[in-house]
């Protein structure tokens, strides 16, 4: 808690009025990258409390005429954000994929973000599997649902299966790098994938 409080991105984030640290991370990766181009369709897997989307919105122009479309998913609730239409839902289910469907209408989406986590159980092993599933569950939403020259981007943790699914990332995507923004924790394993242009 306390490493929380004096982290420096918690509280530039406080200050610059994002939902959470994590928008730092997009920012940087999308400077380095340039993922977010206006008018872009881009799909935020996992979206609470919005960090992502947040950024997600102000660089494709969410809700502007001309702009972009930022569709966030979640289980949990997000309170609204400006340019963002959110759906709650398991991406998982038949049900909020139509929701997310109807909304893209004949749209291709541009950007999968999918900086997804489930609830730590402090076991690795386990909460490993867990991390890699999800990041699974995003590739293969990519694979239905990017257009061809689409990217996505994905967090993984370093550990068992992280060889493995980097093998099924480079089978679907042209290119494949490594991103570890400054904005993630030194002790943390966690690092980002990027995928661009479907195979």
């Amino acid at each position: 808690m306390q490493e929380h409080v004096n982290d420096p991105y918690v509280q530039l984030a406080r200050k610059e009025g994002w939902r959470s640290r994590a928008a730092f991370k997009l920012m940087e990766i999308d400077d380095k990258d340039k993922l977010l181009k206006r008018g872009a369709v881009v799909v935020d897997l996992g979206a609470a409390p919005g960090g992502w989307s947040q950024v997600a919105a102000r660089q494709v122009g969410g809700g502007q005429a001309g702009g972009g479309l930022v569709l966030a998913l979640d289980l949990l609730e997000m309170p609204p954000l400006p340019g963002v239409q959110f759906i709650q839902g398991d991406f998982r289910e038949d049900a909020t994929l139509a929701q997310l469907e109807k909304i893209l209408g004949e749209r291709q989406v541009g950007l999968v973000l999918s900086d997804m986590a489930p609830n730590m159980s402090g076991v690795p092993l386990v909460d490993q599997a867990r991390v890699m599933h999800l990041a699974e569950l995003g590739l293969e939403f990519c694979r239905a649902h990017l257009k061809a020259d689409g990217a996505f981007l994905v967090k993984v943790f370093q550990g068992t299966d992280y060889e493995a699914f980097l093998r099924a990332m480079r089978a679907t995507f042209k290119t494949v790098a490594v991103r570890k923004p400054d904005a993630s924790r030194d002790r943390s394993a966690e690092l980002y994938l990027l995928g661009r242009m479907l195979r």
